[in-house]
């Protein structure tokens, strides 16, 4: 049974995806090892003979899927309705409201293709699923953002245009109007909006959510740079928050206690890590926010030392506690 479940996920995918599906897929889709999906990748050719079969110059084998009414009316499985609830409560903790609806709506469709008697088998047994698995759930404290404002920006985020919003800046509490070209949200202990101010310059710039106090579409569109990759600028901040002025190499030394959890954890999707002789851990990379580094870096007391930068350095030691009875 279990075999046939993995050739329709299989077939899934090979409808799915424009191309198809590659041996390396096949692995990934399933988790398992090159021989196993070469087994797997026999029985799919032998389970839907219309497959299409190619091969590329470097040799990579594609298997591609056109049209498959069994796989049409599958319906939803119970572990896979679990995983999406379990996303959509994820999403609500994590303050992201555009998220839910997006799920909540993909649920209900796929729900609403099923029979009233199958669906509530479905629901029954994802509870158990769910139940069995734990609920995830993210304490502690988180900014409060307005559902409205993020409609209004995933709009112009689909249809590149422009948005006019009142804005209330760091050093004032004067809000003033701007007219700003939308690139994309990053969401951490605060929300930002990814932005250029083309009546000031070309340079992209953060805009707090809930610092927006009006918002609404401008009735001019805009041509995006192409070059722009959101998850490189992402990275140039250690959170969500950015200065210009303090990005540049950053370097954290763990003692031999705290590098134990520290191995654990990425704090940064660039970091290089090395291990010190007495069993300790410098990670570096480079990145901005000297703020929100501190206020992590006050969980690890005493046992994280700041290598560079200078400033950051300073920010922190006369904070490092020693009597905090575990690390984050």
């Amino acid at each position: 049974m279990r075999k046939v479940i993995d050739i329709l996920r299989l077939a899934e995918a090979a409808i799915a995806r424009e191309d198809g599906i590659t041996l390396e897929d096949i692995k990934h889709l399933l988790r398992i090892r090159t021989r196993t999906a070469q087994r797997h990748a026999r029985l799919f050719e032998a389970a839907f003979p219309a497959v299409e079969k190619r091969k590329d110059p470097d040799r990579t084998r594609w298997w591609k899927l056109r049209h498959e009414p069994l796989v049409r009316y599958q319906g939803i499985r119970d572990s896979e309705l679990a995983s999406v609830e379990t996303a959509i409560m994820r999403a609500r903790q994590h303050g992201s409201p555009l998220e839910v609806h997006h799920l909540e709506s993909i649920r209900d469709r796929l729900l609403a293709s099923m029979t009233p008697m199958e669906a509530r088998a479905i629901r029954h047994h994802a509870k158990a699923v769910m139940e069995a698995r734990g609920e995830a759930c993210r304490p502690g404290p988180r900014a409060r953002t307005n559902c409205d404002v993020l409609s209004v920006i995933d709009e112009a985020l689909k249809t590149c245009m422009c948005l006019v919003i009142s804005y209330q800046g760091e050093k004032n509490n004067t809000a003033c109007e701007r007219t700003i070209e939308p690139y994309g949200l990053i969401f951490g202990i605060r929300e930002y909006l990814i932005a250029r101010d083309p009546e000031k310059d070309d340079k992209m710039r953060r805009f707090r959510l809930d610092r927006i106090a009006s918002i609404a579409l401008a009735d001019r569109p805009f041509a995006k740079d192409p070059d722009f990759d959101l998850r490189a600028h992402a990275a140039r901040a250690f959170g969500s928050y950015y200065r210009e002025e303090e990005y540049g190499p950053v370097a954290w030394q763990f003692s031999p206690e705290a590098a134990v959890v520290a191995r654990e954890f990425e704090f940064h999707p660039e970091q290089v890590v090395t291990d010190t002789e007495d069993g300790g851990l410098i990670v570096r990379f480079e990145a901005s926010g000297w703020l929100e580094m501190a206020w992590y870096l006050y969980k690890w007391g005493d046992g994280v030392v700041v290598l560079e930068p200078k400033g950051l350095a300073d920010l922190v030691e006369a904070h490092r506690r020693d009597d905090f009875p575990s690390f984050p």
